[in-house]
């Protein structure tokens, strides 16, 4: 088995055989809203190496959960494909499908009054709850509204989000530059504790 920093053996049993690339994304405590963020690729000869990271990020409101409800201000626990991608501004040239569209456009302030505007500049999609090869903004939910949605990557606002992981723009360019479908990236985010089981 291939070992993870941090990773315990059942969050690594649920990486896909397929994933080649893992975006560690897990904060210090469940009800925390910080966290941190590395991102791995496989090597077939060493294993899994250290190629981005680690970044400061934010998570949601009041912190983690492994039972996500619409509107609970909770990032979800887990491991989930990273399959589309998209944004306002044009793709800053990534692998994986982009989506330039006006409708990511984002207005208003967030939990601690900061604006919103730019945070949607850039986001990826974790495939959490939606259809994988679609737009990040279509709004279909398989497992029903209750269960939330929209959850993404997405640029810094300067506060906590509502579910989403959100880092610093140059952070996110970095990401979507070397995140490759090809290789199948997946995240796997949460809090230390629920990602050492």
């Amino acid at each position: 088995m291939r070992t993870l920093p941090g990773i315990g053996p059942d969050m690594l049993g649920r990486i896909p055989a397929t994933a080649r690339q893992v975006l560690v994304v897990t904060g210090p405590a469940a009800d925390t809203n910080e966290a941190r963020v590395m991102l791995y690729q496989l090597d077939p000869g060493v294993g899994w190496v250290p190629v981005a990271g680690p970044w400061p990020a934010r998570n949601g409101l009041r912190g983690w959960t492994d039972d996500h409800d619409e509107n609970d201000l909770r990032t979800p626990i887990g491991v989930f494909p990273l399959s589309d991608a998209g944004g306002l501004l044009p793709d800053p040239g990534t692998r994986l499908p982009y989506h330039q569209d006006e409708g990511f456009t984002a207005s208003g302030t967030g939990h601690l009054g900061e604006p919103l505007e730019g945070a949607f500049d850039y986001v990826i999609a974790i495939d959490y709850n939606r259809v994988p090869g679609n737009s990040p903004l279509d709004e279909t939910r398989p497992l029903g509204d209750g269960e939330g949605g929209g959850v993404w990557l997405h640029v810094d606002h300067g506060g906590p989000t509502n579910a989403c992981i959100a880092l610093h723009k140059a952070y996110m360019l970095a990401l979507l530059r070397v995140l490759d479908a090809d290789r199948h990236p997946v995240v796997v985010m949460g809090p230390e504790a629920a990602l050492r089981a």
